[in-house]
């Protein structure tokens, strides 16, 4: 990503994954393949009743890998070292089990504000496994993304090994990863609203779907699933707008040893679970029971 890139994607007086034109979004959503499809107000709102047997949308809050490895008394680094494997095993899960949309929230915006050293560590990290797994992910038809990665911080390196995985994946029509590092769920929304007034759109013409039209990767549809690793339970600033409506489930593994068979337990909770989006069964209605 060169300096130029990064002026062009963060808003005036900020970093982040700045959001261009009106135009430019549609473009960005026509040609970027894939499924797509929001539920906003009433329109492409789901049947409600029982959810469907694979959630398209999946998206993993990946927590726990400095617990893991205070309980071994390792260092910290060491817990995201270890992490690798899960990451691995995981999106082979999710192609596997027919997912189309995978989403791992690797570092926040809030993240930069560890010790340094261990930041330092996860760039390190984070590009070995970029260049490492590059060829498994081509050979598997996923198609990349990286959501954020626009902080000057980031060393230029890093950020040239993410535009090379999504450049070298963009043709691929299978499962759609998509990698969120330097993210905040604020940060979108707020970049989408600026990209709103920037574009002229008056306060009255603004709806869900335009809005959404201004966010980053336009065509994402919204989460279906959330999995939160190690048991805490918070939102923790991550795709705010597109998990509105999204079921959650806590597993209290840790994230580094997070598997296959527990995501597919996730899978199969979710299937239990009964989406209405607010509304209730149509058989309900008028039914003060």
């Amino acid at each position: 990503m060169t300096e130029q890139d990064r002026a062009d994607r963060a808003a005036p007086g900020e970093t982040g994954p700045g959001v261009t034109d009106h135009g430019a979004h549609r473009a960005r959503a026509a040609t970027g393949g894939g499924p797509g499809g929001r539920p906003y107000g009433n329109d492409q709102r789901r049947d409600d009743g029982p959810a469907p047997a694979v959630p398209q949308h999946v998206a993993c809050v990946m927590d726990g890998n400095g617990r893991w490895a205070q309980r071994r008394s390792l260092p910290r680094t060491a817990g995201h070292q270890a992490a690798e494997a899960t990451v691995v095993d995981i999106i082979e899960a999710a192609r596997a089990a027919g997912v189309e949309w995978l989403s791992l929230y690797a570092f926040s915006t809030e993240n930069w504000n560890r010790p340094g050293n261990e930041v330092d560590y996860l760039m390190r990290l984070v590009r070995r496994v970029v260049r490492k797994h590059a060829p498994l992910l081509l050979a598997r038809g996923i198609r990349c993304r990286f959501l954020g990665a626009a902080d000057p911080r980031i060393p230029r390196e890093l950020a040239q090994d993410f535009d090379d995985l999504a450049t070298l994946t963009a043709g691929n029509q299978g499962m759609t990863l998509t990698v969120a590092f330097d993210h905040g769920g604020r940060r979108d929304i707020v970049e989408a609203a600026r990209s709103l007034i920037r574009n002229g759109i008056q306060a009255d013409d603004v709806t869900e779907r335009l809005f959404a039209d201004h966010l980053p990767f336009p065509d994402t549809p919204d989460v279906d699933l959330v999995i939160r690793t190690s048991g805490e339970q918070r939102i923790s600033n991550f795709m705010l707008w597109q998990v509105a409506y999204a079921e959650w489930v806590f597993p209290d593994v840790l994230w580094p040893d997070f598997r296959a068979p527990d995501f597919l337990t996730c899978l199969h909770t979710y299937r239990r679970r009964d989406r209405r989006f607010g509304g209730v069964p149509p058989q309900t209605n008028g039914d003060p029971s």
